[in-house]
Parts: C-alpha cells; structure tokens; sequence
C-alpha cells in the first residue's frame, strides 16, 4: 500500500476545508534555510537569504503552494497569491478574500483523480517547510479590554482603590506599540535591559528585566485601508479585517512600572511581540460568534453594539504552555471590549487604516484563577508562586518557552469540528551583555 496522501485528513483535524489559515513560508530543498521550523512558526533568524517565499495555506499536516496552485488551475487570483508576503491579498479586499478562500476549498476537497494528482506535489509536508511572518506589520496597537485582566492589574497595585479607572467601561484602552518588533512565532525573546526602581529603592538601577512576563492575546490583521479623517463604523469591521492571529505581548513589569507614569507602556513593551505564523481568516471564525458579556454601563452611540446584526465577541479557547506544562486557559469569550469596537475607537478620531495594521486585544483573562492570561495574575505579582515540574515560577527565567495555542468551534456547533489557530511561542534568552 502507498503512502497516504497529504490531501488525506481526518475528519476533526484542526486544521480542515471549514479553516485554511494563510502563511509563508520557504522549503528545506534548497529554497530556503535549515533553521528551527516548528509546528506553529519557526524563528526568521538564520532563515536563507536568498530563499523564495511564498504563500502557503496551511491544510492538516501539510502546506499547501498557493500561488502555484493557482497557476495550475487558471485562477484569475494567481498574481496576488504567488507574491512573496500577503500585504497584496490583504489590500484586495473581502470579494477577493472571500473568492480566493472558495477556490482554495474546491481545489484540496476536489475527489476527481486527475485534479488530486495535479494538486498532491504542490502540498510540502509541514516539518518540511520554514514558516516566516507573512504579512509587513504597518502599524501595531495594544489594547486592555479584558474586564477580568484589568480588575486584576488593579487590584495588585492599587489595592486601596476600585479596581478598573473611571474610563475604562467608556471606552477601549490602548496604546501603539512598535510595529519593527513584531517578530515570527519561534523567534527567541533576548530578556530587555532597562530602568527599574522598586518601591523601598530611593533610585532606580539599570540591567536585565527581573519581572519579565507574558500576555497572552489575540490580534487582528487588517486587510483593506480606510480613508484619513473617515472614521470606520462597527458595521465596517469585517470590510476592513482580514484575519486573527494568535500574539504573546512580552511584557518587562519591572521597566513598565518605573516608565509608565504618566504616559504609559514604553520599553517595557516594545522590545518584542510574538505573532502566530497563521492567520486564520474571519470567514472560518463564523460559528464561532458570540455575544460579548452584559455591558452594564451606557455605551456612545460609536461603540454600542447592541442593534448589530451579529454579535462581536468570538469564543476562542486559549491554552498557555509553559515548558510543555499547562498554567493557564483562558476563554476569549469573557472580553468585555469586542475587536470591532477596538477598530471603531482607534479610528474614530480619523486615524486611518493601512494594510498590514495589527491591533490585539490585550491579555485575555476570565474570571477563574486558572483562567488568568499572563504571569503577574496567575502569581498575583509574585506572592502565589507557582510550583511547576520545571521548578517554582514568579515570572520568566532565561530558558523557559512559552506556547500559546487556541480552538473555536467550527460549523456544526459544540459537537462538530473545531477550528485550530496556529499557536505562538517563543524562547526566553540571556540578555546581552557589552561582549555579546
């Protein structure tokens, strides 16, 4: 008996017909380098320079060549996916996403023989590929809109007060980050350096992050641009966002806490964000709506969601590894601000869209302890130590790898097949020293 073909999954795999996550990816036989390729992404460091990318869609245990595909099948889209990153698709906007998205489900469930012999040498084995950050981050914005998250923050550091700060319940917090250090899943994390002074300390002292922390998140990759000064409405969100990939905002609480009054996150923040490797797009998220949790205060006419025709919150499953051990899974579904009431904020003062823009949600959390989506929650900023088979953890030490990964529920509901996100994950290395 042969080989099965890589067109042959079953019926649950995570990543079926009702998913196709856009990547790119370069091969091992030549076109690309020998570098560390893992299931969810690999590091962009080390990969060859002279390799050829392409876009890959990702399809069981196998990644598909889309732009290759398409060549062969005649498809009219066949320019844009044989480019060498997805800024060109994501500018083309969602007739062509949607179109695009078609064609590639008809071409990998096709049972006629002579199309699945035409298709089986374009699908390279997944171990076989290096994956590298498909997409030409333009801009990067953080957001807080976990109510869970936030009254947590606050309570670990203001104790004496109400937990969340009069505006947060008005509207989505955030700030910009640093699109230059959004980095490929698999990409080592070099611990910051910094400024950092604790309370009892009279001035602060400089050198490698003490605190350095996780934030487990998911972001949304902007596709088609909007115009400067026009704001974009709750009911443009899917016009204008092609996809969600799942982020870890790496966080320094100790450079954080020192800088951040009174203008916020600054290098405690901006020294790396980990981005999945995959983006799933929203059309596979579909089943996977959900109303977002009962507001209970008064919304501005921008941002009240309620007469929307469909609901904004999205149940994702969230599972953080650290060092292969389970310590955290949150549920997207408990975030109090919804991605398109991020859009419709972080534009409504005229601030316009380009493609290739990512903005995250911020650390998801839920209301249970075990549901808590970053270390300075889950230790309780280091009081409630945790005690793994790797040893006791506060925050990070040099050496810890931290995988974040998810699922929704696709077509069929609770019982059917479920949709996988690709996951994040990142290494933490040694800071560096003047010799290094």
């Amino acid at each position: 008996m042969g080989a099965q073909s890589l067109l042959d999954i079953a019926e649950d795999d995570l990543f079926g017909p009702d998913n196709l996550p856009y990547g790119v990816f370069t091969t091992r036989d030549g076109n690309g380098g020998d570098g560390e390729a893992g299931d969810g992404g690999s590091a962009e460091a080390g990969s060859g320079e002279g390799a050829r990318r392409r876009i890959g869609v990702r399809y069981g245990r196998a990644v598909l060549d889309a732009g290759a595909a398409a060549e062969r099948f005649g498809s009219p889209h066949a320019a844009l996916l044989q480019q060498p990153t997805l800024n060109p698709l994501l500018a083309a906007g969602r007739p062509v996403w949607r179109s695009v998205r078609a064609e590639l489900r008809t071409w990998l469930t096709d049972r006629d023989p002579e199309r699945r012999a035409a298709l089986a040498p374009l699908l390279h084995p997944l171990e076989d590929v290096r994956l590298h950050l498909p997409f030409e981050v333009a801009d990067y914005v953080d957001f807080y809109a976990s109510e869970h998250h936030a009254s947590n923050v606050g309570r670990i550091f203001r104790p004496d007060s109400a937990p969340l700060t009069p505006n947060w319940k008005h509207l989505p917090i955030g700030y910009h980050g640093r699109a230059g250090t959004v980095v490929a899943s698999g990409t080592p994390v070099v611990r910051p350096q910094g400024q950092r002074k604790a309370p009892a300390e009279e001035a602060p002292s400089f050198g490698p992050s003490q605190r350095l922390d996780i934030e487990a998140e998911v972001g949304f990759v902007v596709g088609a641009p909007s115009e400067p000064g026009t704001p974009v409405p709750l009911s443009a969100f899917r016009s204008h966002v092609f996809g969600v990939a799942l982020v870890n905002d790496w966080s320094a609480r100790d450079i954080q806490a020192w800088e951040y009054v009174p203008l916020g996150p600054f290098l405690g923040k901006s020294f790396a964000t980990s981005a999945a490797c995959w983006i799933t797009p929203l059309d596979a998220l579909d089943a996977a709506r959900t109303p977002p949790p009962e507001r209970d205060v008064p919304l501005l006419p921008y941002l009240d969601d309620a007469d929307e025709p469909e609901p904004g919150g999205l149940d994702l499953r969230l599972t953080v590894e650290l060092n292969g051990e389970v310590i955290a899974e949150p549920p997207f579904s408990a975030m109090y601000w919804t991605a398109a009431q991020q859009l419709a904020h972080m534009t409504v003062n005229g601030a316009s869209l380009r493609t290739g823009d990512l903005f995250a949600s911020g650390t998801v959390s839920g209301p249970e302890p075990e549901q808590r989506g970053c270390l300075l929650e889950l230790t309780w900023g280091s009081s409630r130590p945790l005690e793994l088979a790797c040893g006791t953890r506060t925050f990070l030490e040099d050496g810890d790898e931290v995988t974040v990964s998810a699922w929704a529920p696709g077509p069929g509901g609770p019982n059917g097949a479920r949709i996988g996100l690709g996951e994040v994950t990142g290494r933490v290395r040694a800071a560096r020293t003047d010799g290094d």
